[in-house]
């Protein structure tokens, strides 16, 4: 009987004695992840701090702490693109590519995606030193602008990021036109029509469009093709009938060729109307 008793107690003993247990590595658990996520937010304070003050080596070195050490939390994507930012603040440009990179590859859906890629274009757009050396940033600060416009159309970002694109199209259509010319010069024809067609087929809207197409008329008029040069006048007196280049490639023809008449209603979208001629 005695011994009875003796078990029945020595069980109740381990039920509560399992129970405190429990109980004590919950609470350890709890005070443990409250004390990561207080050292997280630190952390990300402290390198907000140092951005401000201007040392953005040392805020960008603990936004990365973060992502390395914490690469689960919340902090962690922001920390991220707070580093690639820290970084352009000081025109330290290449780290703060390859910091925008992880975040795209890390984060498509991320809510600040479109920012990310607004920055990675500008990143881009910064690096464009001498375009008529090397076209690489150009090429790409245009692939990500032309992205926020497409994905992100109703931001601020794509506001902005057709300013820009209009601007880089600009630099690639002169681009084209000084190659041309030089084709022109050296009586490479082929070359020098791919080049001008090129400012036609891909920058439409820019100021050389004219001058492309006079160049055009210019070329197949010297090449003895002048059904193709008329073509070109027509096309030009059709969207500039004022201008310079018109002018110009009405005399190719030595003032035989009439100019378009002005009951030719004119039309804003250059493309729609190069696009029918050619279809």
């Amino acid at each position: 009987m005695v011994m009875k008793k003796f078990n029945i107690i020595l069980f109740i003993f381990l039920i509560l004695f399992n129970l405190s247990c429990s109980k004590e590595i919950s609470k350890n658990s709890t005070l443990t992840e409250k004390s990561i996520e207080l050292q997280v937010a630190e952390t990300y304070k402290e390198a907000k701090r140092e951005l401000e003050t201007g040392d953005v080596l040392y805020a960008a070195k603990k936004f990365n702490e973060i992502e390395i050490l914490f690469p689960q939390s919340e902090w962690a994507s922001k920390s991220t693109l707070m580093a690639a930012y820290a970084y352009y603040s000081q025109d330290y440009i290449f780290d703060a590519i390859e910091e925008l990179k992880i975040f795209i590859r890390k984060y498509p859906n991320h809510e600040n995606i479109a920012y990310a890629e607004y920055l990675m274009a500008m990143c881009y757009y910064e690096k464009i030193v001498d375009e008529k050396k090397d076209l690489s940033s150009l090429i790409n600060s245009k692939k990500y602008f032309e992205s926020v416009i497409n994905n992100y159309p109703n931001t601020d970002y794509a506001l902005d990021s057709k300013f820009k694109l209009n601007l880089i199209n600009d630099v690639l259509a002169s681009k084209e036109i000084y190659l041309g010319r030089y084709y022109l010069d050296k009586k490479k024809w082929i070359a020098a029509i791919n080049r001008f067609r090129a400012v036609i087929d891909n920058y439409e809207t820019t100021i050389y469009t004219e001058e492309a197409l006079y160049r055009l008329v210019e070329v197949y008029y010297i090449l003895g093709l002048e059904k193709e040069a008329k073509k070109y006048a027509v096309l030009l007196g059709y969207n500039y009938q004022s201008s310079e280049w018109y002018e110009k490639s009405y005399k190719v023809f030595n003032n035989t060729y009439e100019k378009q008449s002005q009951k030719i209603a004119k039309d804003d979208n250059v493309l729609k109307k190069i696009k029918s001629i050619f279809d």
